[in-house]
């Protein structure tokens, strides 16, 4: 990876095309801030680039997350996060008053919503609307991959857990 070559760094790409490193502190290599649209600097990463963080929450078992693009990065909106459940797995049931999308990108699982289950399958989209109790558990015998859309903040300005 080019930029500063340290854990928590990416790579961000100005409108001509030119890469920059940036580090977790949210400031280029260059000394530009992040800020919301401030930079006009596109944000690329791959789905591997940095390490999945685990989950630690309660409810939770062998899930780890990516934040591929959130508030850190200046994103004013949404935050775009990737889950890899490990075979046997699964994240938390819980709700929340803020809808997501979910894209499934590899593996196979379940998805719980609503007292009913889904089979999931890579390709799967799914809309988890507000204060619907749901989980995702990767049931099928191997891992399962899935990005998540929320939004940065919810209930008049409270960060959004994992954004």
């Amino acid at each position: 990876m080019t930029g500063c070559g340290s854990e928590g760094c990416s790579e961000v790409m100005d409108i001509a095309g030119d890469m920059r490193g940036t580090c977790g502190s949210g400031t280029s290599k260059e000394g530009a801030t992040n800020g919301p649209y401030s930079t006009r600097m596109l944000v690329k990463r791959n789905l591997t680039d940095d390490p999945p963080v685990p989950l630690t929450m309660e409810g939770t078992k062998d899930v780890s997350m990516r934040i591929m693009v959130g508030r850190a990065d200046g994103a004013p909106n949404f935050s775009l996060r990737q889950f890899l459940v490990a075979s046997g797995g699964h994240t938390p049931r819980h709700s929340h008053d803020y809808e997501h999308e979910v894209v499934v990108v590899g593996g196979a699982g379940t998805a719980e919503y609503d007292n009913a289950e889904y089979p999931l399958r890579e390709g799967d989209v799914l809309l988890i609307a507000p204060n619907k109790l749901h989980q995702f558990r990767a049931d099928r015998g191997s891992e399962l991959r899935f990005l998540c859309l929320v939004p940065v903040s919810f209930d008049c300005g409270k960060a959004t857990p994992g954004s």
